[in-house]
């Protein structure tokens, strides 16, 4: 009988080994089914930040804007596409981990050093937002509903009701136990963007609509142009958990996981589509350059169909929040029981995911503009784990023919890539320049 990847794998390792790595959330179950990978996907692209996307195409217009995000729909396509394939390219060996893949390519030090902190930045930037984000929905549904003699609250506590949630399932063990979160969560994205674009039909055309672009002279223009670049670039963001998700579908040689994981990824993609172009063209075509940069602010009515979709919004980064903490947890857990030689027990990873929600919950409350600094700190991040940096892998694994289709493919990839990294954070960095006046601290 052939051993399958996990055995193989498994043969080089002690008993102590084997045990640590069934007790880590990432390798604990190898379980799942392709529609898991499906709805994680989704759960993890489609960030509330779709709901930013026509204020991103206000700031690059009809056709750059467009072509920004059917590019990047394609572009991001073939790197994931690219991720499945690498999952399982040395026979016996499964890379489970982002960083993996990494020290492989890269050599066990650089590896590590090349992809943990952006990875770090991903997902500990996008739980901090999430934080920030749950709260604000919980503040407008309040404020939507209670309209007269109402206390009003600050952000704060908004914020520290949406912790409380996670304080219970961040104990769930590994990602087939959020399966049931991650599904609910990935209905409700696709619920609130037909909301948020039918809303904006039912409302027609705004009589005063216009088209220009939204910038006072040539320069803000382009700085505005960037800064939408990056708004695009980090709606396609899902590149940092792609393994991890793939790590729990079962593997042999006769049925490897890449099968099953690239049909997920498909119809998450197809999801995706129907949630992003529909919202950012619509919404742009409904309101034009005067389009919030949430889209849901610029409806206002009917107000029980904004409440629901904020309710909807607050649902679904609940499971996207879960879904990028989990590789966090991995790592912390990892570091603590191979490195500084814990125990795994139930109360050091009580401990320790408590303590990572009350980290991304305080910074959250600290900085309530948290969202401005992410578009320029970002742009370091998302685009490389997202764009190029599985191109570089790629190209130094495989060494495709020089000006061959796999070649071009991967230098134009590459070349794209390395210019959002570049002009997204720009763009980021003015609009915090300009909103920091109206910064404040524990809103």
């Amino acid at each position: 009988m052939v051993a399958s990847p996990d055995n193989n794998a498994a043969d080089g390792r002690s008993e102590e080994q084997k045990a640590i790595d069934e007790w880590l959330p990432i390798t604990s179950s190898r379980n799942a089914k392709w529609w898991y990978s499906a709805f994680h996907n989704v759960t993890a692209m489609v960030g509330a930040g779709v709901l930013g996307l026509p204020y991103a195409m206000s700031e690059l217009g009809w056709g750059p804007g467009v072509t920004v995000m059917l590019v990047s729909w394609v572009i991001t396509l073939y790197t994931l596409w690219q991720m499945v394939e690498m999952h399982e390219m040395v026979p016996g060996k499964r890379f489970d981990r982002y960083h993996e893949l990494g020290q492989h390519v890269f050599g066990n030090k650089l590896g590590l050093w090349i992809v943990v902190p952006q990875q770090l930045v991903v997902e500990v930037g996008l739980d901090i937002v999430y934080m920030v984000t749950g709260g604000k929905s919980f503040q407008k549904i309040h404020d939507l509903v209670c309209k007269d003699n109402c206390k009003d609250i600050k952000l704060t506590y908004y914020i520290m009701i949406f912790a409380s949630v996670h304080f219970v399932l961040s104990h769930l063990p590994n990602f087939n136990a959020i399966s049931g979160v991650s599904l609910v969560a990935a209905i409700m994205s696709l619920s609130y963007c037909t909301i948020a674009w039918g809303a904006s039909i039912d409302k027609g055309v705004q009589p005063d609509v216009e088209y220009e672009y939204r910038a006072e002279n040539t320069g803000e223009g382009i700085f505005n142009f960037f800064s939408g670049l990056g708004e695009v670039a980090f709606a396609y963001a899902g590149h940092n958990v792609v393994l991890e998700i793939q790590a729990t579908i079962p593997s042999t040689p006769e049925k490897p996981s890449k099968g099953p994981m690239w049909k997920g990824v498909l119809v998450a993609y197809i999801i995706v589509a129907l949630c992003y172009f529909p919202v950012a063209i619509i919404g742009y075509w409904i309101f034009g350059n005067s389009v919030s940069d949430n889209i849901l602010i610029s409806l206002e009515k009917p107000t029980w169909l904004i409440v629901l979709a904020n309710a909807f919004v607050v649902i679904h980064i609940i499971g996207s929040y879960q879904l990028y903490a989990i590789p966090v947890f991995d790592m912390l857990e990892t570091y603590l029981v191979k490195k500084l030689k814990f125990k795994p027990s139930w109360y050091l990873r009580f401990m320790t995911r408590n303590l990572y929600v009350a980290f991304t919950m305080f910074v959250g409350i600290i900085f309530p503009f948290f969202g401005g600094l992410l578009g320029f700190f970002g742009g370091f991040a998302f685009a490389p784990t997202t764009y190029f940096l599985p191109c570089i892998m790629w190209l130094s694994i495989y060494k495709p023919k020089k000006w061959g289709l796999s070649w071009t493919t991967n230098w134009i990839c590459i070349i794209v890539g390395v210019m959002l990294t570049v002009l997204a954070p720009i763009g980021g960095l003015r609009t915090i320049i300009i909103q920091a006046k109206d910064y404040k601290f524990f809103s």
